[in-house]
């Protein structure tokens, strides 16, 4: 029954490596770091001058980093150990925070948006460059036959990161005034959680259980890789990529949606009137409360019943949500049920991890990870400039074409995925 599995995997969280539950108190603390910054990051942009058509530039400048850096990050991180590369991912993240913190007043030839950019640069090191080496510490640790498991424990301790992120933001906002003070104020508290994270892994975890692979051997070892990706994850890599150009195009607008189009505001018990930059961090919770309740057990329908439906259902949500995000009415529980909805998303995750990871070699799945999200993350990287200049436009044309965009996706993966052999 789905409840045993779900107490299963409660009990395996619990006995878990000691060094995945180091590696799953860092995600928690940059969670909550990121979680409470990177979805108002569009909101910040317009705060400080910058139009629809730089806000899609600056996704897609976000997607060209996620292209970069997981391949080279899981090189070092094979190379020198997840130890160390962490450590040095997160020293370089939290400068990417401070960066942010001080951009309304740095001066120079660069308006005070574009530092935004140069932030972001660093921002994404520990979230990014240390992909492959948080994929790898979890092979390395979990039995093959439990990967989806092993990822969902993980996932899971770093998803609450991801739900209590927007009500701290929230709880920020409703005593501040103005947006860019609301934010200044969730930056202070967002670096504060990237210091504590990155000093927590340098301190408790264990370098004696590091595996360090050979050292890389340059744009001959990319192109090795990426040829010799196995087969389940070609079919695998067309859905995803179609999926994610679709989502990147819209994702970086969600917050303008709510706080600009529907300007949803609500007024609660004892808190009172939540000003709709303050409401959408209850939307984000809202999401992520539903994706902690469905990981588990989808994770326990994946390990025993196939991972490839599981990772169906996931790309379907991301297909629809921009076209029921667009259309649902300026009302607060109609919109806190399409968020609900783009939680269920979430359900796919960890078995779309397992069929990354699961085929590749001992001290190679850093490499094997990064390659993957290098190839697929690079051709996404125009989703948000397209959904930019479209946006600027009509943002109802551009969430229709990304929901098209996102079900032809999910279709191939329906018609050619297959479920791995090994």
């Amino acid at each position: 029954m789905a409840g045993d599995g779900v107490r299963a995997t409660l009990r395996e969280v619990a006995g878990l490596e000691r060094d995945v539950l180091v590696l799953s108190i860092a995600m928690l603390a940059f969670s909550l770091s990121y979680q409470m910054t990177d979805r108002y990051i569009a909101a910040y942009l317009q705060a400080l001058g910058a139009g629809a058509g730089v806000i899609g530039v600056f996704g897609s400048f976000k997607q060209f980093i996620a292209a970069v850096y997981p391949y080279p990050g899981g090189a070092i991180s094979d190379r020198i150990g997840t130890r160390r590369a962490l450590t040095l991912f997160g020293v370089l993240s939290v400068g990417g925070f401070i960066v942010w913190f001080l951009a309304p007043g740095l001066g120079g030839p660069l308006p005070a948006w574009a530092w935004l950019f140069v932030g972001l640069v660093l921002v994404q090191a520990w979230n990014s460059l240390g992909l492959g080496a948080t994929f790898a510490l979890v092979k390395q640790s979990v039995d093959a036959t439990h990967l989806a498991r092993g990822f969902a424990a993980t996932e899971v301790v770093r998803r609450v990161g991801f739900l209590l992120g927007p009500l701290f933001a929230t709880a920020i906002f409703a005593v501040t005034v103005g947006f860019i003070d609301g934010f200044q104020a969730v930056l202070v508290v967002a670096i504060g959680f990237a210091v504590l994270a990155t000093i927590a892994q340098r301190v408790l975890y264990n370098p004696a259980g590091d595996t360090v692979g050979t050292a890389w051997s340059g744009l001959s070892s990319v192109r090795d890789d990426l040829a010799s990706l196995p087969k389940p994850l070609r079919p695998l890599l067309v859905g995803d990529t179609l999926v994610r150009f679709a989502n990147g195009m819209v994702h970086v607008f969600f917050v303008l949606v709510v706080v600009d189009q529907l300007q949803v505001s609500v007024t609660l018990p004892v808190i009172g009137l939540l000003r709709p930059e303050a409401f959408f961090g209850v939307l984000l919770a809202v999401e992520m409360a539903v994706a902690l309740l469905v990981m588990l057990p989808s994770a326990w329908v994946a390990d025993r019943r196939g991972l490839k439906p599981v990772v169906a259902t996931g790309f379907s949500v991301y297909a629809l949500t921009p076209i029921l995000l667009i259309s649902v009415p300026a009302d607060a529980a109609l919109v806190a049920l399409v968020f609900a909805f783009s939680g269920l998303r979430f359900a796919g995750l960890p078995a779309h991890k397992a069929l990354i990871v699961g085929p590749a070699q001992n001290g190679a799945g850093g490499r094997v990870t990064g390659a993957y999200y290098l190839l697929r993350n690079a051709l996404t990287v125009p989703g948000a400039a397209v959904g930019g200049l479209l946006y600027s436009q009509s943002p109802t044309v551009a969430f229709t074409i990304a929901t098209v965009i996102g079900l032809l996706g999910t279709g191939y993966f329906v018609v050619f995925g297959v479920e791995p052999t090994t």
